[in-house]
């Protein structure tokens, strides 16, 4: 079993005014020569919007992107006609493949909005456009995983144009919970949302991330109660 530590404070962050961003990769002013990606997984933002602040209409092609809002809500439009509300439980899921435009703005004028926006390469290229979007109850996820987004059929997730999963769960303070890879071969990159916990020797909280590859299997422990989101990917480029 392989690990790479990335704490929080080492991130890259940016101020544009109405986003706040914090960057575990290399991405638009941010450049690390270290933290370019993990396997296939090219970006991870943790973006706070500002009320009324938002991303205009802007282009993208070939890249999977999911986008989960951890609070507030994102009002939603593209050029497939799509257009809706992505609030705190929803997951979105976008494959640009042959190009698609779209804008994300924060729902409220006057609270700020926090998401996750997270990029991974396609498994295959210049597919037909699609969005997908659905609703998870948070009590899905306690003290065990909730598949939120895979191809595989049997774990009922949003579709990915990728072999790669994204499982959310929430664990009690002084409990444990095993993940177990859908592919084998895969790597996850575990980030906490919120609490601590500790995988191994390494102890992790709120924010930091571990990459963790060349196991198939991996146990988390709780020192108090935390949300964890883990995004399996394939380790080749």
């Amino acid at each position: 079993m392989k690990t790479i530590l990335h704490k929080a404070a080492d991130r890259g962050t940016a101020d544009y005014g109405w986003l706040h961003a914090n960057y575990y990769f290399s991405f638009s002013q941010y450049h690390h020569p270290e933290k370019v990606h993990f396997g296939l997984l090219r970006v991870l933002n943790d973006d706070i919007i500002d009320g009324g602040g938002g991303f205009p209409t802007h282009p993208h092609d070939n890249m999977e992107i999911v986008t989960i809002p951890l609070s507030g809500a994102l009002a939603h439009k593209d050029s497939t006609g799509g257009e809706g509300l992505i609030k705190a439980g929803d997951i979105q899921i976008m494959s640009a493949g042959t190009g698609v435009e779209h804008s994300e703005f924060n729902a409220s004028k006057t609270e700020a909005a926090n998401l996750f926006q997270v990029w991974l390469f396609p498994k295959l290229r210049n597919i037909t456009p699609r969005y997908d979007q659905r609703t998870f109850k948070i009590e899905g996820r306690l003290n065990q995983w909730q598949m939120v987004v895979s191809p595989l059929e049997e774990d009922k997730a949003l579709w990915i144009n990728q072999d790669a999963r994204f499982s959310l769960t929430k664990i009690e303070a002084g409990k444990s919970i095993s993940y177990n890879n859908g592919f084998s071969g895969n790597g996850v990159y575990l980030v906490v949302i919120n609490g601590t916990v500790q995988v191994n020797e390494n102890q992790l909280g709120k924010r930091d991330a571990l990459g963790i590859w060349d196991t198939d299997h991996f146990t988390i422990i709780a020192n108090e109660t935390a949300e964890l989101l883990a995004i399996e990917v394939p380790m080749g480029l």
